[in-house]
């Protein structure tokens, strides 16, 4: 199945909802949705659109491909980093865009180092 033609499965959000361990209500407010709609996607009494899917999962902490039953994974498979609730991580992010495979390993290493003792 391609990502132009997904179709959610009810029980995947349930499931996606469950791991994050939320009500309907927070799930449909994450999303941006009324909660009316929301619990109309997880019973299957309406399809969402391909770009509120993408949302569904992004902010339920999944993936278009396990929402639609492509994948068995529930991980995410996308992280969005916001400036204005993540300025410090942001900044790291965009600072390290272009870096070379070689740089991202050493500041992955580097970042393996100082948390070893928490």
């Amino acid at each position: 199945m391609n990502h132009t033609n997904n179709t959610l499965i009810p029980d995947r959000l349930k499931s996606a909802r469950e791991k994050l361990n939320i009500s309907k209500a927070e799930a449909a407010r994450r999303i941006g949705l009324t909660a009316a709609s929301y619990v109309r996607y997880e019973a299957g009494d309406r399809r969402p659109s391909p770009q509120v899917i993408i949302s569904i999962a992004e902010n339920l902490e999944t993936s278009v491909a396990y929402l639609s039953g492509e994948t068995d994974d529930i991980s995410p498979d996308v992280v969005s980093i916001h400036k204005s609730i993540n300025p410090l991580l942001f900044e790291l992010i965009k600072n390290t865009e272009s870096a070379d495979d070689a740089t991202l390993q050493r500041l992955l290493s580097y970042y393996s180092q100082l948390t070893k003792n928490d």
